[in-house]
């Protein structure tokens, strides 16, 4: 899986096409990710405890890895990624317009 936790993404389809946001989580067993202000339901809730507030509750909600390009921070756009082998063994993700590593490590 080339997107991970914490990444910058971009929505490529969709209603949100063309939003950034920062992946939440990832749900690798369905193909989907939730990202930061991306894809919005809303909840609708009743109090489960006394004084817990009821009403209408707007989060973010899973969005397919296919609808998502990870943002390289020298490009600053949407870029395909590829995986190349360090010197030491280790795997790194890297960009694959510029060649810029996108793992931080």
């Amino acid at each position: 899986m080339k997107i991970k936790k914490s990444d910058s993404v971009i929505v490529i389809a969709g209603n949100d096409k063309g939003k950034k946001g920062k992946v939440l989580k990832i749900l690798p067993d369905k193909g989907r990710a939730i990202v930061e202000g991306v894809n919005f339901i809303k909840r609708h809730t009743k109090p489960r405890k006394q004084g817990e507030k009821s009403g209408i509750l707007e989060k973010e909600a899973a969005i397919n890895l296919t609808n998502l390009m990870v943002v390289c921070t020298k490009c600053d756009k949407g870029v395909r990624v590829g995986i190349r082998t360090l010197a030491d063994g280790k795997r790194a993700r890297v960009c694959k317009s510029c060649g810029e590593m996108l793992d931080k490590e």
